[in-house]
C-alpha cells in the first residue's frame, strides 16, 4: 500500500531502485549499510518506537551515525515529531531543548556507540494545522538567545530537498560526503532527504582534522564536499594535499564565503567553491552556480522554487519576503506570523543586489543604535578591511549607559598596526557615531561550533567591565 506520508513514500520508490546498492560509508571507503539495510533497521526502530504514543516528540541526539535515516523513517512510520539534536551542545542546552519541545523520548547512543531509547514525561503534539501535526521540529535561536522550534510537515521538507538536487545538480551516482552534522538544517537538507527521496549515497565522519577531512575525501572518492568557510579555510593551510580526482561540487553555507578565502581555494585546489544560502525556516534561498566570483558575502541568486521579494526597493541592502513550498508552517510553540507563515518567511539577513545575484551585507538584528543612528557593521567592516595590515575585522554593537549601543570591533592586524592607530584613520574618513570605541587586536576572530562568527557573543565577550 503507498504511504500517504510524501517522504515515506519518496523512500519506498529509492528502496526499489536502489536496494542492493551501497548506501552509506565510512570516512575509509568500507560500507557501513545499504538501502536495504537501512530498511530492516528502520522495521527494527519502528517496532520499538511503535510503544510510543502517536505525537510524542522523540529527539534524536546520535551524532553522525549510520542509524541516522533509518531512526528518522522510524518515526515517520510511527506517527512521531522528529526533534535533530546536535551532539554538541551541552547537558542544559539539551534539558531546555526537550522542555521546550514537549520531548517524550530521547534517542542518543552510549559510550560504545549503540544506539539507545529514552524515555520521558512529555505531552504528544496535537494537530497544529489543517494538515496535521508536524513530522519535524528544527531549533533555531533567530535573533534571541533564546531557542524556538520550526515545524515541518513532509511535504516541506520533501520540496527543500528537491530544489537543492535541482538547483545543485545533485545526482544518484554523486556521493556526498558528510563532515557538517546531519542533525543542522544544512546537514539534514543536503545530506539525509537526498539520500532517502533520491538516492544520494553518503560517507558519514566524525573527522575534524583538515587533513584527516581530506584523506577521507580521497578515500572515498566522494564527488560532493557540503562545508562551510571555516573547513575550506583549514584546507588551504594544508601542505602535500592528497589528489581529489573525483571531487565535483564544493558548497558552502553557515556563514558569508569571504572572496579572498574563495579565491585562495580555487588556485590551491583547481576548484570553485559554490556559496548557498539558506534558512532553517524555509530551507534553501541562493545559490551561486558558478563559484566565480570573488565578492565577499557573495551568494548567487535564488534557487529553482524560489521566489524572492525586495522589500525596501532601492535600498543599498534590503530584508527579502522568501515564498516557496519549502517554507514552515510556523514557529512552536509560539507562532509569529508576520515573520513566518502561510509559503512566506521574512529572514533577518540584509541582502544587497551584485551583478546577477545577491550578496549578504548583513543582519537587521547586528545594526547598531548609536544614539537613536543606525549604523549597519559590514559598511565598518569594509572601510576597516580597506586599510594597510587589517586582515579580518567584525564590528558588534556594545552597550552604552548614554548612547544605547556604541560601536566595538575585533581585527586581526599585521604587528606593524595597532589600535591607536585604526582608530584614527576611522576618525579621518567614516562620521562620529560610526567611530569605533574600541579595537580589540585578537590573533583570529572567534567562531563557534558551526564556523560562524556571532556579534552577540562578541559583544558578551569584549562588553564593558
Amino acid at each position: 500500500m503507498k504511504s500517504r506520508d510524501s517522504i515515506l513514500a519518496r523512500w519506498a520508490e529509492t528502496l526499489a531502485r536502489e536496494e542492493n546498492r551501497a548506501a552509506i560509508f565510512d570516512s575509509s571507503g568500507d560500507v557501513l549499510r545499504t538501502y536495504a539495510d537501512i530498511e530492516r533497521e528502520a522495521g527494527f526502530w519502528a517496532d520499538k518506537l511503535g510503544q510510543l504514543t502517536s505525537g510524542t516528540v522523540v529527539a534524536i541526539q546520535v551524532g553522525n551515525q549510520p542509524s541516522w535515516p533509518a531512526l528518522f523513517l522510524a518515526a515517520l512510520r510511527s506517527d512521531l515529531t522528529t526533534l535533530p539534536l546536535e551532539a554538541s551542545i551541552t547537558e542544559s542546552e539539551r534539558s531546555v531543548a526537550l522542555e521546550l519541545c514537549r520531548a517524550g523520548a530521547l534517542l542518543t547512543v552510549d559510550d560504545n556507540h549503540a544506539v539507545q531509547l529514552i524515555k520521558r514525561e512529555g505531552d504528544p503534539l496535537s494537530p497544529l494545522t489543517k494538515a496535521g501535526r508536524p513530522v519535524l521540529l528544527k531549533l533555531t535561536s533567530g535573533t534571541t538567545a533564546f531557542p524556538r522550534a520550526v515545524r515541518f510537515q513532509s511535504d516541506q521538507l520533501l520540496a527543500d530537498c528537491d530544489q537543492i538536487c535541482e538547483t545543485m545538480g545533485l545526482r544518484s551516482d554523486d556521493l556526498n560526503y558528510a563532515v557538517i552534522p546531519v542533525s543542522h538544517s544544512y546537514g539534514f537538507s543536503n545530506v539525509i532527504t537526498p539520500l532517502l527521496a533520491r538516492g544520494v549515497s553518503m560517507v558519514v565522519s566524525r573527522d575534524r582534522l583538515p587533513r584527516a577531512i581530506l584523506d577521507g575525501l580521497s578515500r572515498t572518492r566522494a564527488t560532493v564536499f557540503p562545508g562551510m568557510p571555516v573547513f575550506y579555510q583549514a584546507f588551504c593551510s594544508v601542505e602535500q594535499t592528497p589528489p581529489l580526482p573525483d571531487l565535483r561540487l564544493c558548497i558552502s553555507a553557515g556563514a558569508p564565503l569571504p572572496g579572498s578565502l574563495a579565491r585562495a581555494f580555487r588556485e590551491k585546489f583547481g576548484q570553485a567553491i559554490h556559496s548557498f544560502y539558506g534558512s532553517s525556516e524555509c530551507g534553501g534561498i541562493c545559490y551561486d552556480q558558478r563559484g566565480e566570483t570573488d565578492e565577499d558575502g557573495f551568494v548567487g541568486s535564488a534557487m529553482a522554487g524560489v521566489e524572492l521579494e525586495i522589500l525596501e526597493v532601492g535600498a543599498q541592502a534590503s530584508q527579502v519576503r522568501v515564498r516557496s513550498a519549502a517554507v514552515a508552517d510556523g514557529y512552536f510553540p509560539d507562532s509569529d506570523e508576520a515573520k513566518l507563515g502561510r509559503g512566506m518567511f521574512i529572514p533577518d539577513d540584509l541582502l544587497a543586489l551584485h551583478g546577477s545575484g545577491f550578496k549578504i551585507a548583513g543582519r537587521i538584528s547586528d545594526l547598531i543604535n548609536v544614539a537613536g543612528k543606525k549604523v549597519n557593521p559590514a559598511e565598518i567592516e569594509a572601510y576597516l578591511l580597506s586599510l594597510p595590515g587589517v586582515r579580518e575585522a567584525v564590528v558588534f554593537g556594545r552597550q552604552s549607559t548614554l548612547r544605547n549601543e556604541e560601536v566595538a570591533a575585533c581585527v586581526v592586524t599585521d604587528l606593524s598596526v595597532g589600535e591607536a592607530e585604526l582608530l584614527q584613520l576611522c576618525r579621518m574618513r567614516l562620521s562620529g557615531w560610526q567611530v569605533p570605541k574600541r579595537i580589540f587586536l585578537v590573533p583570529e576572530i572567534p567562531v563557534n561550533a558551526r564556523g560562524k562568527t556571532s556579534r552577540r557573543e562578541l559583544a558578551a565577550r569584549f562588553g564593558k567591565s
